[in-house]
């Protein structure tokens, strides 16, 4: 495969050609050559004005059915609305059927990478099943090719056995990923609890669910000296409880998801099945606020939180209705259209270099003789998403038919160019 980028910007801090605008020639996966007036007499040629590039973009948290609920998203077609999304590397969540609890199915995740144009890289679960009641073999799954570990969408609820799970990984440095909702606060809610849920008359899921359990595994973790990341924030306090606990010197990141960026809970008053997700859409005062802690840095990562559902799970009442939204796809033009005044700097950091950083991923530049792991991308180009035109299973992206600001061009990556 010979791919030549004619005249893009180059996106990454660690590279000499940092800021440049050049031309790069990829002979058989690897940068061959940075420089101007480049030429290959048989390469693929990419030349179009404004394009940007830098090293793949790293979602931490999304959901494959496989094994289990390949009916909503195959390895697959996962793969292929990670890669339109300009993603190439995705963390899978445990939450299949069977859990991915143990090491078979750690290598079963991880080996689907071989012929994907994307890095598949399993979470495993902390808990036998992700019923909360007993560790998981998280040492055997890490040797497997667990890249960190997470009970996913049934967020760990015993303090005891959490600390025990954070003590655990310390040992080989490893990384837990908590989704901080206290399921037993609003386990009957449907939206988030405000005034909104109240014109509504949907029962509620007050921000407490959230705050009283990232409070308790701050203090976990600061006991342990061990490594958490928080994905899914979705209130100020809890934005300010992270950047407290950062200031303080423990190990603690976190994530957001580019709907909880987008929409807030006034949103909802036609109940739009598609924007019910949990954690929820928060009030608006809590969206500006996930705006500011993205800008400031007290944000790490984007997290699409891709979790595609069927027809049957999204249309029909909202209190029928399943959880979540399809949102790869989607995830960089929603960010880059709410936040235009990111510099390109901060947007790779939020979508590749701080989640490689923090889950000790290899780390890719663009120089000479480095594999071409690379994201291909206009900031300044009009993106719509159809219906017609999603690589997913699902259809239940909220942000179809919505012009943003922000195109993915193409991903170079496993030696395959994928173009949108």
């Amino acid at each position: 495969m010979n791919i030549l980028l004619k005249q893009v910007l180059i996106n990454d801090p660690h590279s000499p050609h940092n800021g440049q605008v050049l031309d790069l020639l990829i002979e058989n996966n690897r940068i061959k050559q940075i420089g101007t007036h480049l030429s290959h007499e048989n390469a693929t040629i990419i030349d179009q004005e404004g394009l940007q590039v830098s090293t793949g973009w790293v979602d931490c948290f999304a959901h494959f059915g496989d094994p289990g609920f390949e009916f909503n998203e195959s390895f697959a077609s996962g793969a292929a609305a990670a890669a339109a999304g300009g993603f190439t590397r995705v963390f899978t969540l445990p939450n299949t059927k069977p859990v991915t609890d143990n090491k078979s199915l750690v290598e079963y995740a991880a080996g689907q990478s071989k012929h994907l144009p994307i890095h598949i890289h399993p979470l495993g679960a902390i808990t036998q099943k992700t019923e909360g009641k007993e560790l998981a073999e998280m040492y055997d799954m890490r040797n497997s090719g667990a890249i960190a570990f997470s009970d996913g969408l049934l967020p760990v609820q015993s303090a005891g056995l959490f600390v025990k799970a954070l003590q655990y990984v310390k040992a080989f440095d490893g990384v837990l990923i908590q989704l901080p909702i206290d399921r037993s606060i609003g386990s009957a809610g449907l939206m988030n609890e405000g005034v909104i849920s109240t014109q509504l008359g949907l029962p509620g899921l007050p921000s407490i669910a959230e705050i009283s359990i990232l409070k308790r595994d701050l203090d976990l973790l600061k006991y342990s000296g061990s490594k958490i990341h928080f994905t899914g924030i979705t209130t100020k306090e809890s934005l300010e409880l992270i950047a407290a606990a950062k200031a303080a010197g423990l190990k603690v990141t976190c994530s957001v998801t580019p709907y909880h960026l987008f929409f807030c809970d006034e949103d909802l008053q036609d109940y739009n099945t598609y924007l019910k997700v949990n954690p929820p859409l928060r009030s608006r005062a809590d969206m500006l606020a996930l705006h500011e802690g993205v800008v400031n840095g007290t944000v790490d990562c984007i997290a699409s939180h891709h979790f595609p559902q069927d027809w049957d799970h999204k249309i029909c009442e909202f209190e029928y209705a399943s959880f979540g939204m399809n949102a790869l796809e989607s995830s960089f033009s929603v960010v880059n259209h709410l936040l235009d005044g990111l510099s390109n700097h901060r947007l790779i950091e939020l979508f590749s270099l701080n989640a490689r950083n923090i889950f000790g991923l290899p780390t890719t530049h663009i120089v000479e003789n480095e594999v071409a792991e690379l994201t291909i991308y206009h900031r300044n180009q009009v993106a719509e998403l159809k219906k017609e035109h999603i690589k997913s299973k699902s259809f239940n992206n909220a942000f179809t038919n919505i012009e943003l600001t922000g195109k993915v061009y193409a991903t170079i990556n496993n030696g395959q160019l994928t173009i949108n």
